[in-house]
């Protein structure tokens, strides 16, 4: 696994890619499976290696994106002080995972102030990117044509 290649990795340092790394788990999920639903206890965080996502929020996924791009984060919650998932993440095609125990690497980035900055910087952007994404598409169903964004 090379986390060099990961946008929310490579402004660590190598140790700390090193430790990440060393955290990972691979893991394989069937096309139909889920890697976790809304509501399930956010333990875990996720980077896409391979394969394509979607997140629905909703009892019958009225709102959902789809994730498809090497090393897109998935779970987020787990790493921003959630208890539960608040989406679904259903694999579309066979998906390749590197899995991460959000408290292990809640640990890890503690113990490297600087790179967990780093990380929880590049996650906000993330994130944000994600949710400006999310306007976009909300206000584009409503035939709004200019994207005003709020935060």
């Amino acid at each position: 696994m090379n986390l060099n290649d990961c946008l929310l990795f490579q402004a660590l340092s190598e140790a700390t890619r090193n430790s990440l790394a060393a955290l990972a788990h691979e893991e394989s999920h069937p096309k139909g499976g889920f890697l976790f639903r809304a509501g399930d206890p956010a333990k875990n965080f996720y980077i896409l290696a391979e394969g394509r996502v979607r997140l629905s929020i909703g009892g019958a996924g009225h709102i959902s994106s789809i994730v498809s791009g090497f090393g897109e984060m998935l779970g987020w919650s787990s790493m921003a002080g959630q208890p539960t998932y608040t989406a679904s993440a259903e694999c579309l095609l066979p998906v390749t995972v590197w899995r991460f125990d959000a408290a292990e690497l809640a640990r890890l980035l503690e113990s490297a102030p600087a790179d967990g900055l780093l990380f929880y910087k590049r996650l906000a952007e993330l994130i944000g990117k994600r949710l400006a994404a999310s306007y976009g598409a909300t206000l584009s169903v409503h035939g709004e044509r200019e994207h005003k964004y709020w935060g």
